[in-house]
């Protein structure tokens, strides 16, 4: 993929081979790098997690400092369509355009169809692989895709990873492209050396006579035509074949692709026990999974969801605006979440059908309410001794109050509500 270019040209190797060398190397593209299971891995994570997230719309309402869930338009639903009766739903347009993201740091859709308000309706994800970004005097002049062009207007474009004078995201794949070629290389030589294809450094010697030069070409001439297809080298007497012993950098290639997986995890922002990549030393310990998923939204996936969120608010009018509910991966069990909502409600920030309505309940019926009644017992009465006491508290209370934190009237009115019928100035004015 050619995002800066004139003219179309494909991405091409990143890191291309030697030509006339025998070499392990592998060139990496972003459509080989996905045969390593790191960078699969990683990608598919944080695909699966962003498009596994609710997506709400809220509206700001003047003078209120609380946003109002509105209902969202049509693209956030079905953004796509594969076909008559084959709708692409929100979940996995979310999924085809973050893996772009994540994989070439630019997704790219074609606008299809607008609304009323000019607002894009139908957005059609683009292979990023064919799309070509044309900047004329420092600013994005049209788009190609497949030789034909498209104006801005047309083309819904993500950016990731942007460097300040681009106007393209960047590729991890490219960055990480030294790290992935060497794990792929390391593959490629297992495979070639357990299919024949490859032979490690080795010595063929006459010890009958000393070779000139052209009779050592000719010598070495046979014995690789032999061996590139696989058969037995056959010669006569005098020749002595000894392989040596690999490499330490080819023979212990296991070694380095349990490093490369690290070091991929880091470029595509993933944790690396994350996608079971081998951890030594030291390592982090968290009390439950739901503090590790915090872990992982704060530090690793909170940014791209900020992003996104920014981007696709421009699909809905002002002043509404896009929210990822991040909830949907810090799912806690059963047990942390109720005593969650109990914390809530005693703290008064929950109300108890709120509680009862995110556990998909529906509220409490009156015959429901009358059953905790019933199973609590009810409230016991009071004794003729304790009710009086409790007045008495009552009145002592009213008569340190009166003339400094309250008035008379005030006195009177509170013994009135409960139910005492006293005249403050001609029953509290002696020592209690």
């Amino acid at each position: 993929m050619s995002l800066l270019r004139q003219r179309s040209a494909d991405l091409g190797s990143l890191l291309p081979t030697r030509l006339g060398k025998k070499s392990t190397s592998v060139a990496v593209t972003a459509s080989s790098a996905f045969k390593h299971s790191a960078v699969w891995a990683s990608i598919r994570l944080r695909a699966d997690l962003m498009s596994s997230m609710p997506i709400d719309v809220f509206r700001r309402v003047p003078g209120e400092k609380v946003d109002f869930e509105v209902e969202k338009p049509k693209v956030l639903i079905t953004p796509s369509s594969h076909g008559d009766g084959q709708p692409m739903d929100i979940s996995e347009w979310m999924y085809s355009t973050q893996s772009d993201l994540d994989k070439l740091g630019n997704t790219f859709g074609l606008i299809v169809e607008r609304d009323q308000l000019g607002l894009p309706s139908q957005i059609d994800p683009l292979p990023a692989e064919q799309v070509t970004v044309v900047v004329k005097k420092g600013r994005i002049d049209h788009y190609r895709v497949g030789g034909t062009r498209y104006e801005t207007a047309e083309i819904w474009h993500e950016r990731q990873f942007t460097s300040a004078g681009s106007h393209v995201g960047m590729s991890p794949v490219a960055y990480a492209a030294a790290s992935i070629g060497g794990a792929l290389s390391a593959q490629q030589f297992a495979l070639d050396w357990f299919s024949n294809g490859a032979v490690p450094g080795a010595i063929l010697k006459n010890t009958g006579k000393k070779l000139d030069r052209a009779e050592t070409a000719q010598a070495k001439a046979l014995f690789l035509a032999s061996v590139s297809i696989g058969e037995p080298f056959v010669t006569g007497m005098d020749w002595e074949y000894s392989m040596l012993q690999a490499k330490a950098s080819e023979s212990e290639f296991i070694k380095e692709m349990e490093f490369s997986i690290s070091d991929i995890a880091r470029f595509f922002g993933v944790p690396g026990d994350m996608i079971d990549a081998p951890i030594s030393g030291s390592a982090v310990t968290y009390a439950n999974v739901t503090q590790r998923n915090l872990q992982l939204l704060i530090m690793n996936l909170g940014p791209a969801v900020m992003r996104r969120e920014r981007a696709l608010s421009r699909l809905t009018p002002e002043p509404r605006k896009v929210k990822l509910n991040t909830d949907a991966i810090l799912r806690m069990d059963p047990e942390a979440r109720q005593r969650v909502f109990k914390l809530q409600i005693d703290s008064r920030t929950l109300a108890p059908s709120e509680a009862r309505a995110l556990n998909n309940y529906a509220p409490f019926t009156p015959e429901q309410l009358q059953e905790f009644d019933l199973f609590r017992g009810a409230e016991p009465e009071l004794s003729a001794a304790e009710e009086a006491k409790q007045i008495a508290e009552v009145i002592q209370k009213i008569y340190l109050g009166v003339g400094t934190v309250i008035s008379e009237e005030e006195a009177r009115l509170i013994l009135k509500d409960a139910g005492l019928n006293i005249n403050p100035s001609s029953s509290i004015g002696a020592t209690p």
